[in-house]
Parts: C-alpha cells; structure tokens; sequence
C-alpha cells in the first residue's frame, strides 16, 4: 500500500545514500554525517562504485548488491544518472526514495524529460518518491535527517514543510537558533510525487504533531490537499505564507469575473474553506503555530490590556484596532475590582494601566479582575522593566495564572537582557510571549479568526429549495452546438435556457430578428424595454452601443433599434447578429456580480460582489469554492463590503430577501458543478430590490477542451454530493425509504436517530451509550468529505416528518486501499432488509473507489451484524472487541 510504503520511508529501518562519500564539503558527505546521527536507530548503506567503505561503513556499488531490504533510498548524484538509479531502486523493492539531484524540469526541456521517466517508473513500481531537487526531510524526534543542512533542530510538536529548498533552509536555521522545535521539517522540491495533501495526511496521524506551517509556492493536486487540509484542520491548525500576491496573470479574460479572481484570492478562499490559516509574515508562521492549540482558543476578538507603561498600553491599543479586534469594554464590576486594588491614578479603563510602580501582586490582581470579566475574551500583558515587579518573578506568576486556562493569555516583556530569562520562563510553560504589542496582537487575532472560521464553515445550514439534479441533456447540446459553429461565446438566449433550468430568476425577454418582431416583443411585455445587441462575438456590449436602456415607447424602440445597429455597425463591422434582444425592463435598488471561472490551481471557483459597470474599479467581492450550500453561500457574501447594505438596507432603499439571494448562489453553485465546459461565466449585474432578484444581464465563455473529460468533476477542487448514490428503495414490509448520502443539513434528523437508538443498539454500534451529542459531533457525522469517506442513510416519512432510520458509513483510509465500515438500523426498522442492502451499497462505493479491502470491529454480542457479515462474504477473526470482518475487494 502507498501509505504503508509513505510510513516506511519516513520511518526507516534500512537507509541507503546513493552517492555518498568521503570527500568533505559534497552533498554526499554531509547528507552521510547527518544519516549516521540516527545509526543507533537504523541500518544505514553508503551506496557509491567509487568507494569500499564510506565513514567506516561498507560502500556497495550499487543498490541492488545490498543484502536486505531498504526501506528509504537518498539519491545525491547527476541529474542524468538519476532514472536508472530509479529503476534499481524499483527492482529492489525500495519503498520510498528523496531524490536530492537538482538539474531536473527547473533546467529546461532535457530536466523535464529525466523528469517524465522517474515519473514512469514511479507508477511502474509504486514506490513513493520525495522531490526531485528537495532537500529531503528531518524528523528529530526519531533521528533521521536526509538533508545536507547543518543545522539539526530540535524535538518538538511543530512540523515544516516547504516547497522552496533555499527559504525553507534559511527559515529552519532561523527557527533553530530560537530553539523552536519540529516534529518534522520536509523540503517538497518539485513534487513529482509526494505533495502537501500526503504530508498532512501522514501528519495528522501523528501524535508528536501539534501544528504544521507551510511555505507554498503551488498547491500541486488541490482536491487532494483541501480533502487533507480540511480533516487535519478540524483538530490541529495549519498555517500557511504563499508568495505571489501581487502576481500578475497574463492570460486574457473575457468577464468581469475573469478580470477579479485573481490566482491569489483564490489561493485565500481555498485556505477558508480548508480551514487553514494563512500569515502575511515568515516569523507569524512561528509565532501562530506556538500557540494555535485548537483546544484553547478566544472566544471573540474583545481584548484586555494590562501594562505597566502607558505607551506600549497605546500601541497595543492602536494594534488591535488596525488588525480588526476589539478593545474590550470593562464591565462596571471590573471597574469597581480594580478600584479596590489599584492605585487611585490607574486608566480606569482599558488598557489597565497598572502604573510604572507596579509590583507582582498588583499585576496578578488586575490580572484576576480580567479573567473575571465575561465580556474580555483574552488578555495581553505588557511589561516593562521598571518599579517594583521583578521581570522572572512576575513571569512566574503569570505562568500560574495562564496555566489555569480561564482565558488566553498573551505576553510582551519588552527589553532584551534583563527580561531573557523570564521569556524563557514562558516558553518552557507554553505561555505565549512576544518582544512587541504589535505581535502579540496580530498573533491572537489569528487565533480568533481561525477559531471563527472553523465555526463558520461547520455552523449547521438550513435547508433550501433547490433541485439536485435538474435536467442537463438539452443544455449540453447548446454547449456542443456551439462548439460545433466555431465559437466558445454562448448569447444571451442561450444562456437563459441554462439559467431557467436551475431557476435562476430573468427579466421576461425575446430575441427579435428585426425590427418589427421587435416591437411586437415589447407590445406584448409591455413598456419600458432594454434593447440588447444579439452576438456570440460582442462580449462587452456596452462598450459598443449594444445596449439602450429605459425604452418606454413603440416610437423610442423604433428609433433606438436603428441607433443600435448603426453603431454596431461602425464598431464592429465583421460582427455575426443574429438579432435584438428584447428584455423587460426591470427597477432596482442593489447591482450585484455573481459569477464563476476556471482557476489553473483549484479549477472553478465562484465570485459574488458589488456589480454593475463599475465592478472592476470597485473591487468589493469574495470568492469560494464550489459546492455551496446555504452556510457557504451566506458567508461568501459576509466577506463584501455590500453584504451590509443589502442584508440591512441603506438610504432608505430596503433590504434584500437575503434567503432568496442564499438560494440563488447555490442554484448557481450546481450549475457551476455540474459543467466543467464553462471557462467563465457571470451575472452582471443581479439585480435586487426587496421583493425581487433578477439576472438582468449575463456572458459565458466555453472551455473547448473540458468537451473531451471524462471526469465529470475534474473541474473541482472539492467533490459535490453525490447524487448518483440518492436510490429510492422498499423495506421488506413495504415501507418506502429513500436511501442517500448524508448532508450537513441533516444534523437534525441524525442527532433524533442516534438519541432514539436503544441502549444495546447504541453500545454495538459505538462500543457505549451515546447520551449526548454536541455540534462537534453532529458535524463531524453529517459535514463528510464525499473523496474520503461516505455515510448513506435510510430516510422515510412519518407524521408527515423526515425521519432516519438506519445509517452506513465507510472510512476511506489515507492510502485510499481500505477503508472500515460501521452499519446501524433503528430498533424498529431492524430484520427487515436495511441492513442488507445499506451494506451492499457500501461495498458499491469501495469498489468504484478502487479499495482492495473493507473491514470493521463487531463486538461478540452482535449476533445480527454477525450474521450479515457472514452473509455478503466477510472472513471474521477474533478480536479484543468481538470480531473483525474483512472482504477482499481484488
């Protein structure tokens, strides 16, 4: 298996260096030194024909004449030897190799070619290959290091992984030099084969791992490091640098859509979604996985103040404004607490100016008085070195406080001699401690902003009224048809075919061929009209005269129809018309943008914002990853400057339906999901007033080469629901079911199903009484990652109420061979065939999966489940818990 191979090369038993040697100051030599670190540990075998001992140790000429099996390969030769040092690593049955070399697609057109045959001969053998042109990796806490640094970092609970090999070195000897120490520090090089999603998958397991902090230049495989990301986020945080922010793209756009969604913010609503954190600065990285233990974070962004210098008290207050906290407001009891133990001239607000005189008791008594204050989420500290409090004592009586965990609590000893030993007081106790307000500051807002994002992303959405699978046949052949007449540009009539099959709301509209269809068009719709020019290649219409708005006569129609073809005439003489688009016109009191493209990292991405003409002067928008649901859908537009015009209303104008806009962008989301063929498309602007929201105007462009996919969803990043598996079903008493995957949305029915088990049923299927069930539990049932896991529940209908009675669920293990199943049916719906067939639909999903194996733990006194795994095949073996059931898939 790749993860069993991805385990045995990063925990060997049997190191081999290819190209190891005696001469000081080579690769080869200092990769050796650094190998024979962990010679306690492991076997290690210099490989070079040059050679008959290298270090004392025997040298083998090649790979294949060592006598046993080597679990990891280091490569440290030419470019050009490299693929056939591959091949016998392959023939060898090495598991894993760090290719070092450099020379490869980094050189040009001949590394790129070296590159392509270890690429085939990764595939041929299945071995895990790390690199090429990586530094390889370091793991302290099992004394393997494969790189050529010098610097050997100390055990720790942080892991570093970075795509550059240069900053990667310089940002580790720095980290060293400040004694933070790693789990494991991995350079990825080229990612021909192991990438950011495999490392935190492998790390996630990892119970020396607290945090990991990545410098990224690619993604490399996005589904894979989101589907990673998003499952380690949960209980661990992942902070992350990413250069390029103001890179720009030189591929032409051809919407408004286009022309926003830069690369960057993509990258920035990947990270969202993933939940991950990402830091504008190399010493934030440090600063934020020290202290981003997912078990003790803010509860909102209201700060406190305590400090014995009014200066650094203002600086701090100016930092928490400028990184969007808040600078919490004293309760009158605090107040009144500190009254009683301060000093007559303290700030009497916050910051808790405490004075320069200010001993150790002082401190801790402000301290206390703000921990007691339900309306402070977190506390920074500021010291000084002045009055009374000495630094080392103070520190220590600071450690005692924190260690209680009432609230965050953040340091600043401001200084460098005298405050060095309390600093290393606070490291050595895990309290937060920073030489500057400004840090500390910035450090806890990321503290919050990651906590609040988690709680956004997994808050429970409502149900909306959207089809899941609307008709598509017809409009795929729009899309071939065009494609078929030589154009990747759909009009405006198409268009509202794909938006009228998702119910996505338009102006009622006709398109005329002359003027008077025309005419009769808006005689019958009545007045006031837009004229619109009809052509697959004027895109920006306005630009051209193609549009006349407020049309409230047959005579200003006539007039206005003229005007327009005379001036697209003179514009664009060669243009194809293929008529006038005539559109009721609509008033409005907001203009919006919603729109979607094909990012060349993450494939397609959605965009709301600010809309109308002015959209790419504005720039208020925020972008997200399809699918959406309501949570996503809401939350994309809570990251606008508009959101609080339309959600509150502004200048008398009233707010927006905002359940109705939610619905929309979802409806947009499935039609964005279910065709990769569109390159770009966008709404501009969605118009919306109290009572109505209306696509008034809309382009696509059409990606000729998603026509040749396959994958129907090569195009995203994140996997949608699985509609394919939604299979109405009958009970053997004829009680009709609906048997589909499970949603965020059901939370409800899943908490009343697994409450309404019986105490036996319950112990068998979670080896105990389930008695209460948080939002945290709910969530990590129902908000499933559809690549790595599936959970089908049996749903029907009683009293008029969806109710589920039964749920199957298959883990997928991360090298995607196995994957471990758990079955349970409610005590009334049970004998009756659910079980049966919730399990072949589970064997079903592994098979289409590619796993090799399906197995799950039965305890001893579940004779049903028994009996069922007997029945589709399972071999059982016993176990401490009962049995585990195993089926061979191959």
């Amino acid at each position: 298996m790749l993860v069993g191979k991805l385990e045995n090369m990063l925990n060997p038993k049997a190191v081999a260096l290819i190209g190891a040697s005696e001469k000081e100051g080579t690769v080869g030599n200092q990769i050796m030194k650094n190998l024979l670190q962990g010679k306690e540990k492991r076997k290690i075998y210099p490989v070079n024909p040059s050679y008959q001992a290298v270090m004392g140790l025997k040298c083998f000429p090649s790979i294949t004449q060592i006598p046993e099996h080597v679990d990891l390969a280091v490569i440290a030769i030419p470019a050009k030897s490299v693929p056939a040092v591959v091949d016998e690593c392959g023939r060898s049955g090495v598991d894993g190799v760090v290719i070092i070399s450099s020379g490869f697609r980094e050189a040009g057109e001949e590394g790129a070619k070296l590159e392509q045959e270890i690429k085939k001969l990764q595939e041929k053998y299945g071995l895990r290959i790390l690199g090429p042109n990586c530094l390889g990796f370091i793991r302290p806490h099992d004394f393997i290091n494969t790189t050529f640094l010098r610097s050997q970092p100390q055990p720790g609970e942080i892991a570093f992984i970075s795509q550059s090999g240069a900053l990667g070195s310089a940002i580790l000897d720095w980290a060293v030099s400040t004694h933070i120490g790693f789990s494991m520090f991995a350079s990825l090089g080229s990612m021909l084969d192991i990438d950011f999603g495999d490392l935190i998958d492998y790390l996630g397991e990892d119970p020396r791992t607290r945090s990991v902090i990545i410098y990224m230049e690619g993604v490399g495989s996005a589904r894979k490091f989101i589907s990673a990301a998003k499952g380690f986020a949960r209980t661990k945080p992942i902070i992350i640098i990413k250069p390029g922010k103001y890179a720009e793209s030189a591929k032409a756009v051809k919407s408004h859509t286009g022309a926003l969604a830069g690369n960057f913010e993509v990258y920035q609503a990947a990270f969202r979604r993933a939940g991950v954190v990402m830091v504008d600065e190399i010493e934030d990285l440090f600063n934020c996985a020290s202290v981003l233990d997912s078990r003790y974070l803010p509860a909102g962004p209201n700060i406190a103040v305590v400090t014995n210098a009014g200066g650094p008290g203002v600086i701090a207050a100016d930092a928490i404004i400028d990184n969007f906290g808040e600078l919490a407001d004293l309760s009158p009891e605090t107040i009144t607490a500190l009254n009683k133990v301060l000093p007559p001239q303290w700030s009497k607000g916050n910051p808790v100016d405490i004075l320069g005189d200010a001993d150790v008791e002082r401190y801790a008594k402000a301290l206390e008085a703000c921990l007691s204050d339900p309306k402070i989420d977190g506390i920074v500290v500021l010291y000084t070195p002045q009055g009374a409090a000495k630094s080392t004592d103070l520190a220590k009586k600071v450690v005692e406080i924190a260690q209680r965990r009432l609230k965050p609590i953040l340091t600043v000893w401001m200084g460098e001699n005298e405050v060095e030993e309390a600093r290393r007081i606070f490291y050595q106790n895990d309290v937060p401690t920073y030489p500057t307000p400004e840090k500390a500051i910035r450090t806890y807002m990321y503290m919050y902003k990651y906590k609040r994002n988690l709680e956004l992303l997994y808050e429970t959405p409502e149900e909306l009224s959207v089809d899941l699978s609307p008709p598509k046949s017809h409009l795929r052949l729009i899309i071939r048809r065009a494609v078929g007449e030589g154009r990747t540009n759909l009009t405006q009539a198409e268009i509202d075919k794909f938006f009228d099959a998702y119910r996505i709301p338009r102006p009622e509209a006709h398109l005329a061929k002359n003027e008077e269809e025309a005419v009769a068009a808006a005689s019958r719709m009545g007045y006031p009209v837009v004229l619109k020019i009809a052509s697959p290649e004027i895109i920006h219409k306005t630009d051209v005269g193609g549009v006349v708005v407020g049309i409230d006569s047959e005579e200003s129609l006539r007039k206005s129809y003229r005007s327009m073809l005379e001036s697209i005439k003179n514009a664009v003489p060669k243009a194809k018309i293929d008529g006038v688009y005539v559109q009721k016109m609509k008033k409005f009191d907001y203009e919006l943008i919603l729109g979607a493209k094909k990012d060349r990292d993450f494939g397609s991405v959605i965009l709301f914002g600010q809309g109308g003409i002015g959209v790419e002067f504005y720039r208020d928008f925020s972008i997200a990853l399809p699918p959406l649901n309501q949570t996503l859908a809401r939350r994309l537009m809570e990251e606008t400057k508009i959101y609080r015009a339309i959600s509150r209303g502004i200048r008398n104008k009233p707010p927006v339906d905002m359940k109705a806009l939610e619905e929309i962008i979802v409806r947009f989301s499935s039609l964005v999901v279910d065709f990769p063929e569109f390159a770009e498309i966008d709404i501009n602007p969605l118009v919306a007033s109290k009572g109505e929201i209306t696509a008034l105007d809309a382009r696509a462009t059409i990606d000729v080469e998603a026509l040749k996919l396959t994958d129907p969803y090569a195009h995203l990043s994140i996997l949608p629901y699985p509609t394919k598996y939604v299979l109405p079903w009958r009970l053997k008493d004829g009680t009709e079911v609906l048997l589909r995957p499970i949603r965020p949305e059901d939370e409800k029915i899943e908490y009343e199903f697994i409450k309404g088990l019986s105490e036996e049923t319950s112990r068998f299927r979670f080896f105990r009484v389930i008695k209460e069930l948080s939002h945290d539990d709910l969530v990590r049932f129902c908000n499933i990652d559809y690549d790595r896991e599936m959970a089908i529940i049996a749903e029907t209908t009683e009293a008029g109420k969806k109710k589920e009675i039964g749920v199957a669920r298959l883990i997928i293990e991360p090298g995607k061979k196995r994957g471990e199943f758990a079955i349970v049916v409610a005590d009334k719906y049970q004998g009756k065939g659910l079980g049966t067939k919730l399990m072949d639909m589970l064997i079903e999903f592994a098979q289409e999966k590619g796993l090799e194996t399906v197995y799950g733990i039965i305890m001893r006194e579940n004779k049903k489940m028994v009996r069922l795994a007997q029945k589709m095949g399972f071999t059982l073996k016993p176990s401490e818990e009962g049995y585990v059931a195993t089926l061979n898939l191959v």
